[in-house]
């Protein structure tokens, strides 16, 4: 089988993670992955923001599960998170980013790194520490959160894929 379409089907969501910090040259090749993404009308709308700082990535932790009611760490002890955000004046934007999310995925997986998606972006950086981060980076303009990619090695071996629905595909 052909080796893009095998990760494509062997990519699972990690919800558990060493604490090993991946190494720059793995995490650039990721983001660069990201970058590649299609776009609508090649606008490319979307922002990476890579956090490896264990105190921001926990700020963002708080912030994200302060959105659902909880405590708990909603980026599963992941040392890396990608957020991504998009510009609201493109059209396209939620399609654009979320492409980007895919190539994350996707890219972390055929290199040997667990990740998963996970939601809530929107919601963080639309409250005043949000966009005090935003601020902080230098990033201005209507940008809404479109996910976090959370990044590490899997501690435990993802579960298998669920079979496939009937009536996935329809041929005309």
């Amino acid at each position: 089988m052909n080796e893009v379409l095998k990760n494509l089907k062997e990519r699972r969501s990690c919800r558990s993670y060493k604490p090993d910090m991946i190494p720059d040259e793995i995490l650039d090749q990721i983001l660069e992955a990201g970058t590649y993404a299609a776009t609508g009308m090649g606008k490319q709308s979307p922002i990476i923001i890579a956090v490896t700082d264990k105190e921001t990535r926990n700020k963002l932790s708080r912030l994200n599960a302060a959105v659902m009611g909880s405590s708990n760490d909603p980026f599963y002890g992941a040392p890396v998170v990608l957020v991504v955000l998009a510009n609201t004046a493109i059209g396209t934007y939620k399609y654009d980013g979320s492409l980007v999310m895919g190539n994350l995925l996707n890219a972390a997986h055929a290199l040997g790194i667990g990740s998963c998606w996970i939601h809530r972006a929107k919601e963080v950086f639309e409250s005043e520490e949000g966009k005090e981060i935003l601020k902080s980076l230098g990033i201005e303009g209507e940008y809404e959160g479109i996910g976090n990619c959370i990044l590490g090695y899997p501690a435990a071996d993802p579960n298998p894929a669920a079979p496939r629905k009937a009536g996935y595909i329809y041929k005309i």
